[in-house]
């Protein structure tokens, strides 16, 4: 559940350049002035286009790994909405994790989390990283993760925050990767594994655009236990294919059950797509060849960049219609 920041654009907006190699032999330095197609097809390409040696990238100093955190219970997708417009003035990172099960008018309840680096170079000093963390030691049984097993966890995590509004200094890596606390996460999956799916819409389809969605989920009784729901800003990425867009984002992980979950995601499809948004490449796993073609227009572009000896499944799979699906097991 990594935040983002809605002022500073993506990670390609800080690439200032890179050296390229192709399976040609040859080494490029790409930046905005040279070889510039190639390095806006780089970022965001799904490396296609070569191998990365070193990269140069601006950073933003701090004066220790703290943040100023605020997390707040919401309780209806417009007070999510409504703190996310009065938290993009004044805070660098947002996001919220979300319970889409409740049910009702409301349709979600959640954490919204943001926060800001804390300035006290004192508190550079205190940090101690974190001890080994959590580990799931084996493959879950298939019937262990299910609409009720993911409601009681929805019920506590929801809860295990007894205040409404809580502000307190955070070390950096359990705010920006609180996945990162519990190894082989995954595995509570089972050997069928999941499906991750995450989709933008734009913001004058936004709100109409998650209502739907969202109903779609409850009624399919699809729930997932990390679900993460955020805007994007309105800084356009430099990368030719890059799927951040101005927008509000959704992203799940859907259990796999085969045809019956493939099926829910094709519907699924089809409301993002009625409403201007667009599915995430990098972490798709049964996106169409027709579904991409529409998302991506500039494919077409950016395959004249793509190195000759490379490929990849999904690559293959939405410009060829082979390797059409598979689940994820990371």
């Amino acid at each position: 559940m990594v935040k983002t920041t809605n002022a500073a654009g993506t990670f390609g907006c800080h690439v200032l350049k890179f050296e390229l190699v192709r399976s040609s032999g040859e080494h490029l330095i790409c930046s905005p002035e040279q070889h510039s197609e190639l390095f806006r097809a780089t970022i965001g390409g799904l490396g296609l286009t070569g191998v990365i040696l070193w990269a140069e990238f601006r950073l933003r100093k701090i004066v220790n790994p703290f943040i100023d955190m605020e997390s707040i219970r919401f309780d209806s997708l417009d007070e999510f909405f409504e703190l996310s417009a009065a938290s993009d003035k004044d805070y660098d990172y947002t996001v919220s994790w979300v319970d889409l099960l409740i049910g009702g008018d409301k349709l979600c309840r959640g954490k919204f989390s943001r926060g800001n680096h804390n300035q006290d170079p004192e508190l550079a000093k205190k940090y101690k990283p974190k001890k080994l963390p959590l580990m799931v030691p084996i493959d879950f049984p298939s019937f262990a993760l299910n609409t009720y097993t993911v409601k009681a966890f929805n019920e506590a995590y929801y809860h295990v925050q007894l205040e409404k509004h809580v502000s307190k200094v955070v070390p950096y890596d359990p705010f920006f990767y609180p996945l990162d606390a519990i190894h082989n996460w995954n595995r509570i999956y089972g050997k069928r594994g999941f499906f991750q799916y995450q989709f933008v819409v734009p913001f004058e389809h936004g709100r109409e655009a998650m209502h739907k969605c969202i109903q779609h989920i409850q009624q399919a009784g699809e729930g997932s236990f990390l679900t993460v729901l955020k805007q994007f800003g309105h800084i356009k990425s430099p990368g030719m294919l890059s799927f951040p867009r101005p927008g509000i984002t959704l992203a799940l992980d859907f259990s796999n059950h085969g045809q019956r979950t493939r099926t829910f995601m094709n519907e699924l499809d089809r409301i993002v797509e009625d409403n201007g948004g667009v599915l995430y490449p990098a972490k798709d796993a049964r996106m169409s060849p027709e579904s991409f073609k529409k998302y991506y227009p500039q494919w077409q572009e950016f395959e004249q960049y793509i190195d000759p000896k490379f490929s990849s499944s999904f690559w293959r799979r939405v410009t060829e219609g082979t390797d059409r699906t598979t689940p994820m097991y990371i």
